[in-house]
């Protein structure tokens, strides 16, 4: 997984970039091949934010998250990021098996 952390008003500390990988190898068990997410944390007045674009297949995903603490937007960015790359694989084997089927079917009765 090729992965970018960039920040917006603050300095990424070591601890938060080693809690956010940590948390991105629950992602990457999904899919075989590599693919590239782009991460952006900023802070708000209030709220800490995190936004990840991923790059799957040729399609660019999007989440985001805001809460009170940053880490805890790092974990609901993540969970949410697992949620979307599961629909991702749900749609690929869906429609790759769909295919197979038809094939079978218009091969079968000829």
């Amino acid at each position: 997984m090729n992965l970018s952390i960039s920040s917006h008003h603050f300095d990424i500390t070591p601890a938060i970039e080693k809690h956010l990988k940590q948390k991105m190898r629950r992602i990457d068990r999904h899919f075989d091949h590599t693919m590239s997410v782009e991460v952006i944390l900023s802070v708000e007045k209030h709220e800490q934010k995190a936004e990840a674009k991923m790059h799957v297949n040729g399609k660019d995903l999007f989440c985001e998250s805001k809460k009170i603490d940053l880490y805890n937007a790092i974990d609901e960015l993540t969970r949410k990021m697992d949620r979307t790359v599961l629909k991702e694989k749900a749609l690929l084997t869906r429609h790759s098996t769909e295919s197979i089927r038809h094939l079978q079917m218009a091969v079968g009765p000829v």
